[in-house]
């Protein structure tokens, strides 16, 4: 029989027993539709989240750990250990190796956002994405002591726009209990959706964390002194330590001379980290729940095929008369063992094609929840190079899959199909 007819046959074949059909071909679709979605949001989170930061060349804190330096000065995640003192910086940011340097001081929130003291350069220099640069959707950066910079979910969150006022709380978590009322800061510009950590905090200048802290000591209020907002602005507000800061150099060739210098700074335990390798190690690490799901959709995949299997047996018991006929009108055993791998293979490209309507379908629908929600920009491009392969591998298993219930049907005689049945 040649491929057409066989190919036409196995559709009528189908055709006829299409609702059993399309209930195989719905759980093996479901099942690669799974994993293909977890596949493409375990790429599109990874690469969101190695591209952060981008076009910094280290990143310097106190000593602690890579990982720990890279989760509180970029995810906002935890707390220092220790500051580095203004001193220390300035050594490094007047280093000949030194570009640009962007300072960042922390440990106020707003309202459960992260308050970040930095300077004007934070959003000249620091990149994420593709080398993306910040931009304002409305507004401008911090002129004044009291000025306030939001990020995009920070603004959408609270409701807050250019011109809003809003008052800092000392600390973070439930730590933040004391608010710096007396000294209010307002809001002069609202930063574009960056789809980073930075879209959920709240920037001012270096001199407004100092401004707020004037009568404050060791975290806590001076008893019996109070500083007015106007008498905070006259005084000197030059930080005297600072949380971490973001270097960039002239050129990357001496990234790691300079990263080694910085180790061995002599006046102060300092680490320089270059945030590209920590940010691998910190994958290495929250990427096993990602393994662990796509193991999990795997598992799923390999259920359907063995549903796809028991499929194809039940009904070869009810269909021994009709591969008895086929045999009788000419058919050899080879071709009904096509017939039965054909309608396997159909069953998975079925499944195949399915899984990938319901991958396009989810990113359509969830892509813009997901960007707005958590920061993860989903990509409608076509599969990749991972994505075909898991298709293909589909195909083969169904393919084999198939071969189970065509090795029964070509083992079973004419007589065996026509001999009566009590």
């Amino acid at each position: 029989m040649n491929p057409r007819a066989l190919l036409s046959l196995a559709l009528r074949s189908l055709w006829h027993r299409r609702t059993s059909a399309l209930l195989t071909v719905l759980t093996l679709g479901l099942s690669v539709g799974l994993v293909l979605c977890v596949h493409r949001l375990g790429r599109d989170a990874r690469s969101s989240f190695a591209s952060t930061v981008s076009g910094t060349d280290l990143l310097v804190g106190a000593r602690s750990g890579p990982v720990s330096l890279l989760l509180y000065a970029v995810f906002h995640v935890g707390d220092a250990t220790n500051n580095v003192s203004w001193k220390s910086y300035q050594d490094v940011a007047t280093s000949p190796e030194v570009a640009w340097t962007v300072p960042i001081s922390l440990g106020d929130s707003h309202r459960g956002f992260r308050v970040v003291g930095t300077t004007t350069g934070f959003f000249d220099h620091l990149r994420f994405g593709d080398q993306q640069a910040m931009h304002f959707a409305s507004g401008h950066a911090f002129g004044d002591v009291y000025d306030a910079v939001l990020g995009a979910r920070v603004a959408r969150a609270l409701g807050y726009g250019v011109g809003t006022s809003l008052v800092l709380t000392h600390g973070t978590g439930q730590m933040a209990t004391q608010q710096h009322a007396d000294k209010p800061f307002v809001v002069t510009g609202i930063l574009a959706p960056t789809g980073t950590p930075f879209d959920d905090s709240v920037f001012v200048g270096l001199d407004g964390i100092e401004a707020i802290h004037v009568d404050w000591q060791s975290g806590m209020r001076l008893p019996g002194q109070s500083v007015s907002a106007e008498e905070a602005r006259r005084a000197d507000l030059t930080p005297k330590t600072i949380t971490a800061f973001f270097v960039g150099l002239h050129s990357r060739l001496s990234a790691f001379s300079f990263q080694r210098a910085i180790n061995d700074y002599p006046d102060e335990a300092l680490l320089a980290v270059l945030p590209g390798v920590a940010l691998q190690q910190l994958w290495s690490i929250v990427g096993v729940a990602e393994q662990a799901i796509r193991a999990i959709g795997y598992l799923v995949v390999a259920i359907g095929l063995c549903g796809l299997v028991t499929t194809l047996l039940s009904m070869l018991n009810e269909r021994r008369r009709e591969m008895a006929v086929l045999r009788a009108v000419g058919a050899s055993p080879a071709t009904v063992f096509a017939l039965m791998v054909a309608e396997a293979l159909l069953v998975g490209l079925g499944s195949c094609v399915l899984g990938l309507a319901l991958l396009y379908a989810a990113l359509a629908i969830a892509g813009p929840w997901l960007a707005q929600t958590a920061g993860l920009r989903l990509t409608l491009a076509a599969p990749d190079a991972a994505e075909w392969a898991l298709l293909v591998l589909v195909m083969a298993s169904a393919f084999i899959a198939g071969c189970v219930p065509a090795l029964v049907a070509y083992r079973r005689t004419l007589a065996d199909g026509l001999q009566a049945r009590l």
